[in-house]
């Protein structure tokens, strides 16, 4: 009771005791991972600091300022600016459509002058936090009413049509992921589910032919068949296999890969970075980053489930199904369980936007679990 009442208001608490309440355990992984990233990216770069290594661990050190930051700041601010981030976000992926950068055949990039992101990255965590702070006060009764979830819909249409255009499919699928997830995890009635799956099957053939760019019906044919075109659709992902198969249990040896070193691999320092880990560190080396993977979405769960407010345990499992999502789809695009789509490797892939929104998810969730005993009242929000 006691302690309590000593976190009942944020203000209250020193640095001190938020350091007491932070969570080493999601912490260390993190970093783990994160050192993994450089020492990978130093062999994507033949054994040199540049030009990937350098880079990303200048961007790694930015992101950590912005982690703490958010991490330690009060947990009301984020409750009273959610809606504000979210529409920040929404802005930016709208401008994309009209002044973004052309790369690689897709619309996603705006440039800042010094700098280009992709604002794709950051609706994620923004529509998680937009999302907690809709449902955190929400009662049973509330969360039964259908009208009470067509404003979570539009806050996930809106943002789904710009990225679709882009055309960026496998954030919009990530995106449309992430808003069920949180659907089921407030209570949203079952039989829901069940009719959006039957509208989407029925949507299927006009999204197929209408709506999808050929390349991208392309790599979805591919990936029922990816030998009828090697050289051309099918190179990626079947270099990719090649690649992680040769690793074998233990691995080719750091900066020893044949597939990565010859350049045969494609944007080894982007999507296809779990296949060149494999390539040099075998078998043992993915499994051992899969395991880190698992302990990070562990421990996320139980952050969750530790937490006394809504708003925080709503932060945390939407991150955790953000961060599942992330490398469950990247992981089995690589080894051809799932069509190809430009969806980084988090924490591992090459990039500052990427890392960016997860730190900053991170962050929002070491932040709840800094106030996951305070009690928090809908008022004044």
């Amino acid at each position: 009771m006691a302690a309590t009442t000593r976190v009942s208001n944020a203000n209250m608490m020193n640095f001190g005791e938020k350091l007491s309440r932070f969570s080493w355990s999601l912490f260390i992984p993190m970093c783990v991972v994160l050192i993994l990233s450089l020492v990978v990216l130093f062999s994507a770069g033949g054994g040199s600091w540049f030009p990937f290594a350098t880079s990303q661990l200048l961007k790694i050190i930015f992101c950590m300022v912005v982690f703490f930051v958010v991490a330690f700041s009060n947990i009301k601010f984020w409750i009273k600016s959610a809606y504000i981030w979210y529409g920040i976000a929404l802005v930016l992926i709208v401008l994309v459509t009209f002044i973004g950068n052309v790369g690689m055949g897709a619309q996603r990039w705006l440039s800042l002058g010094f700098i280009n992101i992709q604002p794709s990255e950051f609706i994620k965590i923004a529509l998680v936090l937009a999302l907690a702070r809709y449902f955190a006060w929400k009662n049973s009764v509330e969360l039964s009413q259908f009208k009470n979830y067509l404003i979570p819909v539009l806050m996930l249409i809106i943002p789904f049509i710009f990225i679709f255009l882009q055309p960026d499919l496998g954030t919009g699928i990530s995106l449309a992921l992430i808003t069920i997830g949180m659907f089921y995890i407030v209570g949203a009635n079952k039989k829901w589910f069940l009719i959006a799956f039957i509208l989407g099957l029925l949507a299927a053939p006009a999204v197929w032919y209408g709506a999808m760019h050929n390349y991208q019906r392309d790599r979805i044919i591919t990936f029922l068949n990816p030998e009828q075109d090697s050289r051309g659709a099918g190179y990626q992902i079947n270099q990719a296999k090649i690649a992680f198969g040769s690793g074998g249990m233990l691995g080719k040896g750091y900066m020893s890969g044949t597939q990565s070193q010859q350049s045969f691999l494609p944007e080894k320092q982007t999507d296809f970075i779990f296949t060149m880990l494999g390539e040099e560190f075998g078998f043992l080396g993915a499994f051992m980053l899969l395991m880190i993977y698992t302990f990070i979405v562990v421990i996320l769960f139980w952050s969750a489930k530790k937490c006394r407010n809504r708003f925080g345990q709503l932060i945390c499992f939407g991150f955790m199904l953000n961060f599942f999502i992330y490398y469950f789809i990247n992981i089995s695009m690589v080894l051809g369980l799932l069509p190809t789509v430009g969806v980084p490797l988090p924490l591992m892939s090459f990039g500052g936007s990427s890392l960016m929104s997860l730190l900053f998810g991170f962050g929002l969730c070491q932040n709840a679990q800094i106030h996951k005993d305070q009690q928090l009242s809908s008022k004044g929000f």
